[in-house]
């Protein structure tokens, strides 16, 4: 009978070594789960479906409580936000620790995000607890991502989020989150360096739209 590798103590349903790294989203590496691609079933009824379901319930209650407070920096909304943002990491521990991947959770996962940051910079921009200008900046990228991303599923290019998209979101959403304790100076500085790393990724996204539409045209 063989034994699991030293450096191999679980594996994961999906047949994949499941270290430390890779449990909780350091390591990335590898084609994303065949189950996630284009043309796979949905399978919407599944544990990290159910985790992406709950935040999303959370996002409508964070902003009712949001505005029923007079300035903005009540501790329950920024609690809620925070507990939205932070269990991202728990449906993708989910996912990797049942092998529940599906469809439905690869597009679900970054609408929620999404939604979860236009909520956030709604809020900050209603109370001012962040600068305006940066906050613009983020809504103008956004815009920028949805019609960039419109017209590269048009010409059947899938975009798969990049080291500086990934690393980006994290300073963003914890720069929401200080904006909603009140603590305006070190919420600017984190959305300095969300927004940063969102502009090289949104580059680097364009880059890649180009030179998959070069190779896609026919040679004369």
């Amino acid at each position: 009978m063989g034994h699991a590798p030293v450096d191999d103590p679980v594996a994961s349903p999906d047949g994949r070594r499941l270290t430390f790294r890779r449990l909780v989203g350091l390591d990335r590496s590898g084609p994303p789960p065949p189950q996630t691609l284009p043309g796979e079933p949905l399978r919407v009824w599944t544990i990290p479906n159910a985790i992406g379901f709950i935040r999303l319930a959370l996002i409508p209650v964070f902003l009712v409580l949001a505005y029923s407070s007079e300035s903005g920096t009540d501790a329950l909304p920024a609690i809620i936000y925070a507990v939205i943002a932070w269990s991202d990491y728990a449906d993708g521990i989910a996912a990797r620790v049942t092998g529940q991947y599906s469809r439905f959770g690869a597009l679900l996962d970054p609408i929620v995000d999404r939604l979860l940051v236009i909520s956030g910079v709604v809020v900050c921009w209603s109370f001012e607890l962040l600068p305006r200008w940066l906050l613009a900046i983020m809504i103008a990228r956004e815009i920028f991502m949805l019609v960039a991303g419109q017209l590269a599923l048009r010409r059947g290019i899938t975009l798969q989020i990049n080291w500086a998209g990934r690393w980006g979101v994290w300073p963003t959403m914890s720069a929401i989150f200080f904006g909603l304790c009140g603590l305006k100076t070190l919420g600017t500085i984190l959305l300095v360096a969300g927004v940063t790393l969102s502009i090289i990724a949104t580059v680097q996204y364009g880059q890649r739209i180009m030179s998959q539409l070069g190779e896609s045209e026919p040679s004369t």
